[in-house]
């Protein structure tokens, strides 16, 4: 390194990334604060320093080429070193920012402890939660736009981390004044026969539900596809049909007796939550601290919904 002499500019650098994400210079300049001239310039004078193309110009949207994509993950990398160099500057005690995207049983019931705990000890940080479905989450991932992804689907991309976390549980269930709460063990075929409300197909919940029916040659009902887990609790206590999410979402309904688990022994609805990163993803201190305290959440827990969690009233 000694001698070296960096002919790039963390802005440039930055614009790059930017441009990267959203596919459209002015877009970028718009979330930089800058103007589009200013971020143009910085984009081909970068472009320009090595005579290498970077994006292929298609009228007002560019798009990544094979060079531009294989610096991407690089350019990522960079700026978040060059941000944990400054926050280490300003404050020795500085983690960073951190951007994490959750799945919608994760994020509605786990990552917001997680990370309301993380920033009452290090509100110097910032953090930034999204939450998508499963599918999403993994694009979002691929496409650095986040640096977390807590999932309860499965990924098998090759450029993304997984690793497990702690193990979940769908169960089917119904609205306390349903025929279905009074039969103690349901067949398969009994339950086929009732309208059902789901989750989306792209969610992790959908696709549990999908390998447990793998075997099985017929088709649900399915009277209705709803994309938060709160609104098919909702439509299943109104007495639309019987529906199937995780255990941890049903928890306190279940308490409370507004909804009411109903068993099947031919279905296996386990699955995992999984923490997912990009495979060229630097660990800055937020992104290893959240990760710990996920952790320290689920320590000596054997499956989500007995993890101590404050009662919803």
């Amino acid at each position: 390194m000694r001698g070296l002499a960096m002919r790039y500019t963390l802005r440039q650098v930055r614009v790059f990334v930017e441009v990267a994400r959203v596919e459209n210079v002015s877009h970028a300049a718009r979330a930089l604060n800058l103007s589009q001239s200013a971020a143009s310039a910085a984009l081909a004078e970068l472009e320009r320093q090595y005579g290498r193309d970077l994006f292929d110009r298609d009228g007002k949207r560019v798009r990544l080429n094979d060079h531009g994509r294989s610096l991407l993950p690089r350019a990522v990398e960079l700026l978040d070193r060059a941000e944990e160099f400054e926050s280490l500057l300003r404050d020795d005690t500085a983690l960073g920012d951190v951007d994490i995207g959750a799945t919608l049983t994760i994020g509605n019931y786990l990552a917001t402890l997680i990370v309301a705990g993380f920033l009452r000890e290090h509100p110097q940080s910032r953090v930034r939660l999204r939450v998508h479905n499963t599918e999403r989450v993994i694009e979002q991932v691929l496409s650095h736009d986040i640096d977390l992804g807590l999932i309860e689907g499965v990924c098998r991309h090759p450029d993304i981390v997984v690793e497990p976390w702690v193990e979940d549980e769908l169960v089917v269930f119904c609205a306390p004044d349903h025929p279905l709460a009074r039969v103690s063990a349901p067949t398969f075929e009994r339950l086929a026969a009732e309208p059902w409300i789901l989750r989306e197909p792209g969610s992790g919940t959908r696709e549990t539900l999908h390998q447990a029916l793998r075997h099985w040659q017929g088709r649900l009902d399915v009277r209705l596809e709803l994309e938060h887990t709160e609104a098919v609790k909702r439509a299943v206590e109104c007495g639309l049909g019987i529906g199937c999410i995780s255990r941890l979402a049903l928890r306190d309904a279940f308490r409370r007796g507004s909804l009411v688990p109903v068993e099947v022994a031919e279905l296996d609805l386990r699955r995992g939550f999984q923490f997912i990163w990009h495979r060229d993803k630097y660990h800055n201190g937020a992104m290893r601290m959240i990760l710990e305290r996920c952790r320290a959440l689920t320590a000596g827990v054997r499956r989500s919904d007995e993890i101590e969690l404050p009662a919803v009233r």
